[in-house]
């Protein structure tokens, strides 16, 4: 799985004008899934994020996590994370799951991250969706669990 994390102070995402997810101060998560992904991936991923020190303590240090400081989360799938832009100019998104894979993880990670007490909403899988936010710091990270699986993360 891949995702991309904003730290948000806050974030919507809309289908065809409406609102369909809209979170306070949080994360928002652009998240993408690959055919070899599976359920022990996307708890690793779902928790490193919910854990992940990137919120300021009373000193402006990164020492707080979304769970510390009782933050939101926002889940806007996207397979686009999976582009491969080597050859040519259009990219090849091969490496994203087919959907009938990709949609049943996506709601299990927010489902996961529910169990887990935290405030989540989500875009709208496989819509053409707009994302509004306010990024916060300007905190941006990626993270992919296919990389731990080499010894990093």
């Amino acid at each position: 799985m891949r995702a991309i994390i904003q730290r948000v102070a806050s974030a919507s995402v809309t289908v065809a004008e409406q609102l369909v997810g809209q979170i306070n101060a949080g994360l928002l998560v652009l998240l993408a899934v690959s055919p070899s992904d599976s359920p022990d991936d996307l708890r690793k991923l779902a928790d490193k994020i919910l854990t992940l020190r990137i919120f300021p303590d009373d000193q402006d240090r990164f020492d707080r996590s979304l769970i510390d400081c009782h933050g939101e989360l926002l889940v806007v799938s996207q397979f686009t994370l999976y582009a491969d832009t080597r050859k040519g100019r259009r990219p090849s998104f091969v490496g994203a799951a087919a959907p009938a894979l990709a949609e049943p993880m996506v709601e299990q990670f927010i489902a996961y991250c529910r169990e887990q007490g935290i405030t989540t909403a989500s875009g709208q899988f496989g819509a053409a969706m707009q994302v509004h936010l306010i990024n916060d710091g300007p905190v941006t990270i990626i993270l992919d669990t296919a990389e731990w699986q080499h010894g990093r993360g």
